[in-house]
Parts: C-alpha cells; sequence; structure tokens
C-alpha cells in the first residue's frame, strides 16, 4: 500500500516562513502602492510623467522594488507549495525550486530594467 502524503505531519520550513513575510509585506505594500497610485492621484490614475516623477522619488523607488520583490517571492512560492502537496520526489522538488528561483531572478531582474529605463 503506498504511502499518503496528505498524512504526514507538515514540517515549517523557510519557504514557508518567507511566503507569510512575503505576504505581509504585500497587504502593506499593496495598501501604500494603491493610495499612493489610486487615490491621491489626480483622476485616480496617473499619466507616464507623472509616473516619472513619481519613481524618482528615491523613498518610492525603493518601496515599488521591495513591491516587485514581495510580488515576485509570493507568488513563485506559491506556486512552488502547490506542486509539493502533491507529493513529488525530492528530485523533482530540487528541479522544481531550482526553476522557479531562475524565474524569479529573471522576472525581477526585468521589472528592474524596466524602472530603470523609465527613470532615466
Amino acid at each position: 500500500m503506498s504511502q499518503n502524503t496528505f498524512d504526514q505531519e507538515p514540517r515549517p520550513t523557510l519557504a514557508w516562513i518567507w511566503q507569510v513575510a512575503t505576504g505581509l509585506g504585500l497587504v502593506i505594500l499593496l495598501g501604500l502602492h494603491m493610495i499612493a497610485n489610486h487615490f491621491i492621484a489626480k483622476g485616480g490614475l496617473r499619466d507616464y510623467a507623472a509616473v516619472v516623477a513619481y519613481l524618482r522619488n528615491p523613498i518610492i523607488l525603493v518601496l515599488e522594488i521591495f513591491f516587485l520583490v514581495c510580488v515576485t517571492t509570493h507568488a513563485l512560492l506559491g506556486v512552488r507549495a502547490i506542486f509539493l502537496d502533491f507529493g513529488v520526489s525530492d528530485r523533482v522538488e530540487q528541479l522544481v525550486t531550482r526553476i522557479l528561483k531562475w524565474m524569479g531572478v529573471l522576472t525581477i531582474s526585468y521589472g528592474l530594467v524596466v524602472m530603470w529605463f523609465v527613470i532615466r
């Protein structure tokens, strides 16, 4: 008889702690982002020139970078958790983790490059 992976006691991991931390970060940063970009901005949206001026503020730029990192990390850790819920082997778990890490690096890098070209 095969072992049911759902019967096993869950083990807390560093990935779970990061998932919680980025989730908390998302609540805070998304709230700030929504307020600044949709409630304070005239007409509820910023045009390109206003976005450029907004992102040139160093504090805002750091907050938006943290937001990008939190969104990407939280999303990819969620995808990883879904894969692990299927009870994949250790080899597949390592492969999925490696692929998702590279997807995260590429996603964050792309976001940073776009921000750089917007604010320069």
